[in-house]
């Protein structure tokens, strides 16, 4: 494929802008060549500034379950748009928009809306730190949060991208209060608890990966771990800004049936524009300013943009029938993938939740973090060259998960299968 506008932007770019892009994974550097600017999308694609089209997987990192440039949400922001994009005072499509994310997700009685994942898991934190008392945290190893620095420690996605276990110009004292343990082994939380007896204010994680690839909880883990935080008094926060509204209408705690004491979410519930959200029981919720003493703000934070592509895309997914649809198609692309490695002899561990899905190059069983690590990342780069040729973009990383929409059409669907078989074929 040609691509010579996109180096040319992608030269410029380096001289104004730190790798010529403002979010790492985008630099393709693990990937090697150079990235894809991107010109516009409309429905299952995208198409670069030199023309090329490309069948979407990475869907912005996984929102626009519409599609892109859906005509309802696009129309949506359009008419709002006319009449201020931000006000900096209340408006009632906050408290709409509120109110679909309370009567969906099971964890919510109240939300505080904010701007992104990162200040969402930030101020859960902090929200949960002063609902306590305490000062340590408890994380999972490489659960992705955000770029707050005391979350930095052995974090996912762009992180371990870059073979970083955490960032410079992070001091010591900010991490020190920080634990870290293995997904999917509740000993280690048991472990880590005693040795801080009455010292840890939450256990902030991924209910299911999506930051080394799709991680799912072992069977029980989820509920073992509900039961461990309340026996210590300790807030369980789940960072579902992957996963709230793309597993499930209620996110990952509705498919698990496991009520965390918080909830972070972002992407979906701003219909691809920037916004976040943390939410939970009212009790912790009455901590935050102005009811409570724990503070957070933010000019932006509900803005009539980013609200009004929220509640339009949110409505759209509580119609009936989407997430079993959502099912299907993720299920057909997964086993068509599947398949392609069986026949090829391709070691593979394959993982799909729903719509989000994952082709990791190891002949391990990927649990957590270093089951992932396993995977040959070199193979990984050949079939993500081999589908970007073949006009078919997934993520230039193989710790990032896919994405299906349901824009995804059966065409789309066979293509792919039929790109990777391709690709798949030329590595043995």
């Amino acid at each position: 494929m040609e691509s010579s506008k996109s180096l040319a932007a992608w030269e410029k770019s380096q001289q104004l802008i730190p790798g010529g892009v403002n979010s790492p994974v985008r630099n393709f550097s693990k990937v090697g060549g150079h990235p894809r600017f991107i010109e516009r999308g409309a429905g299952s694609k995208i198409y670069d500034i030199d023309g090329n089209a490309y069948i979407d997987y990475v869907a912005s990192w996984g929102p626009l379950v519409l599609g892109h440039a859906h005509p309802s949400v696009v129309e949506a922001i359009r008419s709002v748009a006319l009449n201020g994009t931000s006000f900096g005072a209340p408006t009632t499509r906050e408290t709409e928009l509120a109110d679909i994310i309370v009567n969906a997700v099971p964890s919510i009685e109240q939300v505080r809306l904010v701007n992104s994942g990162t200040e969402a898991t930030m101020s859960a934190i902090r929200v949960a730190r002063g609902y306590t008392g305490r000062d340590k945290i408890l994380k999972i190893d490489s659960c992705y949060h955000g770029h707050v620095d005391y979350l930095l420690a052995k974090a996912g996605s762009g992180v371990a991208t870059f073979g970083l276990s955490d960032s410079g110009g992070v001091p010591e004292d900010f991490a020190r209060n920080t634990l870290t343990v293995p997904f999917n082994n509740p000993d280690a939380v048991r472990e880590a608890i005693e040795a801080n007896p009455d010292e840890i204010a939450c256990l902030i994680l991924e209910p299911i990966m999506g930051n080394m690839g799709i991680i799912p909880p072992r069977e029980g883990y989820l509920d073992q771990l509900r039961e461990i935080t309340e026996e210590h008094g300790i807030v369980l926060i789940f960072d579902e800004v992957i996963t709230g509204f793309r597993v499930a209408y209620g996110g990952a705690q509705s498919r698990y049936n496991v009520t965390p004491d918080m909830t972070c979410l972002g992407k979906i519930i701003g219909g691809g524009l920037p916004v976040g959200a943390y939410g939970g029981k009212r009790d912790i919720m009455r901590c935050v300013a102005p009811e409570g003493d724990v503070y957070q703000a933010g000019t932006l934070s509900g803005n009539p943009l980013a609200v009004t592509a929220g509640i339009t895309t949110l409505k759209q997914l509580a119609e009936p029938g989407v997430y079993e649809q959502l099912e299907d198609r993720a299920a057909t692309l997964a086993d068509g993938l599947a398949e392609a490695t069986q026949k090829h002899g391709i070691d593979a561990w394959h993982s799909r939740v729903g719509s989000m899905l994952m082709l990791y190059f190891t002949s391990e069983t990927v649990t957590d973090a270093d089951g992932a690590r396993t995977a040959d990342t070199e193979r990984f780069q050949q079939y993500f060259w081999g589908l970007l040729e073949r006009g078919v973009y997934v993520a230039p990383s193989q710790f990032e998960a896919g994405f299906v929409s349901l824009i995804h059409s059966e065409e789309d669907i066979n293509n792919t299968i039929q790109a990777a078989t391709q690709v798949l074929a030329n590595l043995v």
